[in-house]
């Protein structure tokens, strides 16, 4: 008898913040090669461009307290896809490992035996802090850095104030613009002077990205003017160079 052909693993493959400069080239490679490309809202237009016209495509996307495709919706969507032997690429905005959901959808595929590689992708974190001019940690600065989300499963997201709150502490906050105010006075409640450098990098290197500068007194303020997805990075202040900066003062 014929042995059966094995499945072609499932691809999560990170897309970064949004340019196409920004992608790895495996991650390239890999929608080139694609037969089903199953993509999150955030995947930028630049990214979503470089698929092959024949592929198919499928919108899963999320949005923080807006209308969403369910989880399970999405993990029945990959197994189908990947039991027809299709080459299946499940495209998330940044890197599938940070807030992106990935473990659940690998043990949907696990579940049912099927195989699967991870390509990571570059974090908004990281993208964002360029765009500043500035480095995620520093010698003598910060010894370590944050990755925290501003809301999860059951609501805006406890974390380590009081860690967060000592002088010189770097943190990236993803999805924190409805819980600005909430991470405001948790962080000020702990200790956290209100003259501590924030910075939002919103459409994070997108032609639409926007840096507004504030502190953490003027935090809620600044999150306020954001329309598009926004990266906070609490601690850190964009170096003088940097001209496109919207200043909180000039919107007054």
């Amino acid at each position: 008898m014929p042995t059966a052909k094995p499945l072609s693993p499932v691809l999560f493959v990170g897309a970064g913040p949004g340019a196409a400069a920004h992608l790895t080239l495996g991650a390239f490679q890999a929608l080139q090669a694609a037969d089903v490309v199953i993509h999150d809202r955030l995947v930028g237009p630049e990214i979503m461009a470089l698929i092959p016209a024949h592929v198919t495509r499928l919108d899963v996307g999320k949005e923080g307290f807006g209308p969403s495709t369910g989880q399970a919706e999405i993990n029945a969507a990959l197994v189908a896809h990947a039991l027809t032997g299709a080459r299946v690429v499940r495209l998330k905005g940044g890197d599938p490992g940070i807030f992106g959901r990935l473990d659940e959808e690998i043990e949907a595929l696990e579940a049912h035996g099927l195989p699967y590689q991870i390509l990571p992708g570059l974090t908004s974190a990281s993208v964002a802090a360029a765009a500043l001019g500035q480095s995620l940690t520093k010698r003598g600065r910060n010894a370590s850095l944050r990755i925290v989300t501003g809301h999860d499963m059951t609501g805006f997201a406890e974390q380590d104030w009081r860690g967060l709150a000592r002088p010189g502490e770097v943190a990236a906050i993803y999805m924190g613009k409805k819980s600005a105010r909430f991470i405001q006075g948790r962080l000020m409640m702990h200790g956290a002077a209100g003259d501590t450098p924030v910075t939002l990098v919103e459409n994070v290197s997108r032609p639409d990205q926007r840096i507004r500068t504030a502190t953490l007194a003027t935090l809620p303020d600044a999150a306020a003017l954001c329309d598009g997805p926004a990266v906070i990075l609490y601690g850190l202040a964009p170096r003088a160079a940097q001209s496109a900066i919207i200043r909180l003062e000039a919107q007054a």
